[in-house]
């Protein structure tokens, strides 16, 4: 489990650290303050030698260019994951943990090519990637400051067993496909009985659900979606009838399922859920997280969330639930930590978190 993290020349953060990390971290603060950014570095920094997850990340944010020379090509516009969207020889940016047991780091340093390249202006340059505690050193070549997508591959298959377990799940929920996946998993496991709890959350007559997968008609390939059983009803419900709130608890349960022993990274976790779900929502995620031992890291920008918190944090405060919410401000190089204490006092007192 971290318990610090510090982040440097990445995205909008020249030097900025979280500390007091605790099982549950909630991240608040204005837009464009680089809540999602201290996601992307946790997932960067835990899935080491596999670059995939950056690939996608940036992919989603639109930070890409096509390559006419290259038949118009989408290559990964790297300028965009360094402070200031410049980069020049010799510039860097580092994200660092300390857990209970070791430190770990990944370093990212832009160096000039061997070669130089007679069709361009300047030099190519070269993404150079190290990680703390390994022998590792991998160089990947550039084109100017852009990255070919075809050099996002796993680096070194030997590193895959030192990969923590890491779930990130969006506003946007899960695909049906990966939540079938995660689904099939856990099916007639003690984990099953997590997700019907979880959904009882928002309706509580729902007996059990399951994943059906059928032919599909209309093109070739197989369909996958989720049904349920209402405890007053012998029909099967399709989950996707029954309101957006379902189908977010049933994502977020699923990726923390399926995140044992490792991070959840949540962006915008109060997304589809009405207030009155939220504190029962917390008390699933806290039992669940010390259950399996998952540390999780999620945003919000809703008042209720963060407040809902409280309930759980008066609750469980001599249990050592390790709860903490942690605001962002622009321009500041550490986060502002609440306690479980302060998050119950700054309810009481009706004092602004966010």
């Amino acid at each position: 489990m971290l318990k610090s993290l510090t982040i440097e020349n990445f995205r909008c953060f020249q030097n900025f650290e979280l500390q007091q990390l605790g099982q549950i971290n909630l991240l608040v603060g204005k837009n464009n303050s680089g809540k999602t950014s201290i996601l992307e570095a946790i997932q960067l920094l835990k899935s080491r030698s596999n670059l995939e997850p950056l690939r996608q990340i940036m992919l989603n944010r639109g930070e890409y260019i096509l390559n006419e020379r290259r038949n118009n090509r989408r290559e990964l516009d790297i300028r965009h994951l360094f402070h200031g969207h410049q980069i020049h020889k010799n510039s860097y940016f580092s994200i660092s943990a300390n857990s209970q047991d070791q430190q770990e780091a990944i370093h990212f340093l832009v160096e000039s090519s061997p070669q130089l390249n007679l069709f361009e202006e300047f030099q190519d340059l070269i993404l150079s990637i190290d990680w703390l505690g390994s022998q590792h050193h991998f160089e990947i070549p550039l084109t100017s400051t852009s990255l070919p997508l075809k050099h996002f591959r796993e680096i070194d298959p030997n590193l895959q067993q030192l990969n923590t377990i890491i779930q990130w799940l969006t506003s946007s929920t899960l695909t049906t496909e990966k939540m079938v996946e995660f689904f099939n998993d856990i099916v007639l496991t003690p984990e099953e009985t997590i997700i019907t709890a979880a959904l009882q959350i928002v309706e509580p007559n729902i007996d059990r659900i399951a994943s059906l997968v059928s032919a599909n008609p209309d093109q070739s390939g197989l369909t996958t979606r989720f049904v349920a059983k209402l405890k007053d009803s012998d029909e099967r419900i399709p989950i996707g009838s029954m309101g957006d709130g379902i189908w977010r608890m049933l994502g977020l349960t699923l990726a923390m399922v399926n995140a044992r022993n490792g991070v959840l990274l949540v962006d915008e976790i109060d997304t589809g859920l009405h207030y009155s779900t939220m504190s029962d929502m917390w008390r699933l995620m806290s039992e669940t997280a010390k259950r399996l031992n998952v540390q999780v890291f999620a945003t919000t920008h809703n008042n209720d969330c963060w407040r809902s918190l409280a309930t759980i944090a008066d609750h469980e405060k001599s249990t050592e639930s390790n709860i903490i919410i942690h605001r962002i401000e622009k321009e500041k190089n550490h986060s502002v930590v609440f306690t479980e204490k302060q998050i119950i006092i700054a309810t009481e007192h009706d004092i602004e978190v966010r």
